[in-house]
């Protein structure tokens, strides 16, 4: 599959706004001098890469790593009450 194809915008997303919400996006298009689609379609899918980059990478400032790394160099706790749970057969097990 070629770039081009496998860039082929083929599925339709439909969604409906205020008037004042459609307004103030077609003013945004004007400004970045692109088409409806393409402006809403960029955006969308920044916020959903920014959305999903909080949830899956996480990146520390020098201050934060040492604290992190701190953190995880520490000796784990003991929790009884964790460990009787985790030795008890699965009730998933057949």
């Amino acid at each position: 599959m070629s770039t081009v194809e496998s860039r082929r915008r083929s599925r339709r997303l439909e969604l409906r706004t205020t008037p004042s919400e459609r307004d103030l996006i077609e003013r945004a298009v004007a400004v970045t001098e692109t088409d409806l689609t393409d402006f809403v379609v960029t955006n969308a899918v920044d916020a959903a890469r920014r959305l999903l980059a909080e949830r899956d990478h996480f990146e520390f400032g020098p201050e934060a790593l040492a604290q992190w790394e701190q953190i995880n160099a520490r000796r784990a706790r003991d929790l009884p009450g964790l460990r009787r749970l985790m030795e008890r057969p699965s009730p998933f097990v057949e």
